[in-house]
């Protein structure tokens, strides 16, 4: 069985999580946390010398970083790869948008205010530079799925998953989505999809 280490709290731990729930892939959740060194850990090192969650580690011993490749990895050949091939280069568009421009303003965002062990990096500057970073991200997302379902073609894709994970989190960082009404129904709409888990869940046992 695979191994997804990672920490319950972390929106990028959280995507191949929610991405492995939605496609019944069963897998092993093996805490790994930052606030408590744990991803500073000699053992955790040896498996990826980067020292970030998640990590994804098969049967044979193999491990792959960045939580984007294991998405694609996990969801190789399943429906949330588009078949078409420029609906699959703006799937993954959205991975690097994601990456780039969302989860540098919106995921810090939220870090700073809700873990306590940041607040010395929570300045007003930063505050204010992620603040409008995070605006500027979800108002190009906004753009789109206030005229789309989706975020790629008619049908959930990666990219959905990928930017759901930090997006449904965005009021903890001070995002009011009632500014972006799009964004709310497609959180809605990713929210009622079969199988969904929340950020807390991991597997019995």
């Amino acid at each position: 069985m695979i191994t997804i280490h990672g920490m319950t709290d972390s929106g990028n731990c959280y995507k191949p999580r929610l991405l492995a729930a939605l496609l019944e892939i069963p897998f092993r959740h093996n805490e790994v946390s930052f606030l408590d060194g744990g991803t500073r850990d000699p053992a955790f090192l040896a498996k990826t010398p980067n020292g970030k969650v998640p990590l994804l580690e098969l049967e044979d011993g193999r491990t792959l970083p960045e939580s984007n490749a294991i998405l694609c990895y996990l969801a190789e050949g399943s429906r949330f790869v588009p078949a078409d091939r420029f609906a699959r280069a703006q799937m993954m568009s959205w991975l690097f948008f994601e990456q780039y421009s969302h989860e540098p303003h919106v995921a810090v965002r939220r870090s700073l205010v809700v873990y306590p062990q940041l607040a010395a990096s929570a300045t007003p500057e930063r505050m204010a530079a992620t603040l409008a970073g995070g605006r500027k991200a979800l108002a190009v997302m906004e753009a789109r799925l206030a005229v789309a379902h989706w975020l790629v073609d008619d049908a959930p894709t990666l990219a959905d998953i990928a930017l759901y994970a930090y997006t449904h989190l965005a009021p903890e960082g001070g995002f009011d989505l009632a500014e972006t009404p799009g964004i709310a129904r497609w959180l809605a709409r990713v929210a009622a999809l079969p199988r969904h888990r929340p950020l807390d869940w991991t597997p019995a046992g």
